[in-house]
């Protein structure tokens, strides 16, 4: 424990023209007095870690002095490529493992590129969850992750429904969706290759057993694919509407991009008050009641009749609601 603190004191200093006690402290997560100690420890190793007194003071590594001790360990190499998302490494466990990846990396950087990380991270930041939503963890997602890194099977227990049902699963890959965590696995002994919400998992157990990736497995497309075919299978309903050009311009913000930019496509020509008629394609009556309302009176339903009655009976209790008041 403290060879590897040691090791991470010499790459902060190598990677820094120098730094506080506090800062290192707060770095190493130890007492400025550990800190001290350390330092001390490293210098009389040989390691010429020089101490600036005074309210300016800190530590510093003397006469350009650098360490060979920045190879990437096969964790931190992959960990590295997923720095730009930190709220997923936290939520796989694989924090430290990047920021040992980082760190090595800085301080093997010439010294007129150390602040690089430091650059890119004000300009860039990936918030991945919805907003006014609050993400949930899942508790076995780390357990997970360490399956897929380490190309293992697991024995996963999950609720279908109201049951349970227990898979042995050739995990491939991981895939986080708007806050929401999903793993991509293979039925093991060949079987179909699925997709699993991890918060649904209930028991996860992680065998000694490895299994061989198909080298073809592109994640990214295979999510791609299974992505718009969900979208595709849950939009069983059709629906029939008038939009006006503002409701054209924000159909697709209120319901599935894709789908809403389709049927606008297949559409007939604007009648002369410039309105469009477009079939649409919907989850259920239900929900494309609540997804229309949010365009208004730009807007008007054609069919099903039973989807037209209950807007009618939402604008006579919207006039209801909005009638003028006495005296105004």
């Amino acid at each position: 424990m403290r060879a590897a603190r040691l090791i991470k004191m010499v790459l902060l200093l190598q990677s820094r023209p120098s730094m506080t006690a506090a800062e290192l402290a707060s770095e190493l997560e130890v007492s400025e007095r550990t800190v001290t100690r350390d330092a001390q420890a490293l210098s009389e190793a040989g390691v010429p870690v020089y101490a600036d007194r005074g309210r300016a003071g800190g530590y510093r590594l003397v006469g350009g002095y650098r360490t060979r001790l920045t190879g990437l360990h096969r964790s931190e190499a992959e960990a590295l490529f997923l720095s730009g998302v930190p709220e997923a490494l936290r939520e796989m466990g694989l924090e430290d493992a990047a920021s040992a990846a980082r760190l090595k990396v800085s301080a093997a950087l010439l010294p007129s590129l150390r602040d690089a990380s430091r650059t890119a991270a004000q300009r860039f930041h990936l918030d991945a969850p919805n907003w006014f939503r609050e993400p949930q963890t899942p508790v076995l997602l780390p357990a997970v992750a360490d399956a897929v890194w380490d190309d293992r099977r697991i024995t996963a227990r999950y609720r279908r429904g109201e049951d349970e049902v227990v898979r042995e699963l050739e995990p491939y890959g991981l895939v986080l969706k708007a806050g929401v965590w999903y793993l991509c696995a293979r039925v093991a002994g060949g079987g179909s290759f699925r997709v699993y919400r991890i918060d649904r998992f209930t028991a996860v157990d992680t065998g000694e057993e490895r299994f061989e990736r198909e080298p073809e497995f592109d994640l990214p497309a295979f999510w791609e694919e299974r992505a718009e075919q969900f979208a595709r299978s849950i939009l069983r309903a059709r629906v029939v509407v008038r939009l006006s050009p503002d409701g054209v311009r924000r159909l697709p913000y209120a319901l599935d991009s894709l789908s809403a930019r389709e049927s606008l496509a297949d559409a007939d020509a604007p009648d002369d008050d410039g309105w469009v008629t477009v079939a649409l394609p919907v989850e259920s009556e239900e929900v494309a009641h609540a997804q229309l309302t949010a365009l208004g009176p730009e807007v008007e339903v054609l069919a099903p009749e039973s989807l037209r009655e209950r807007f009618a009976g939402d604008a006579l209790r919207l006039a209801g609601l909005y009638h003028p008041r006495d005296g105004v």
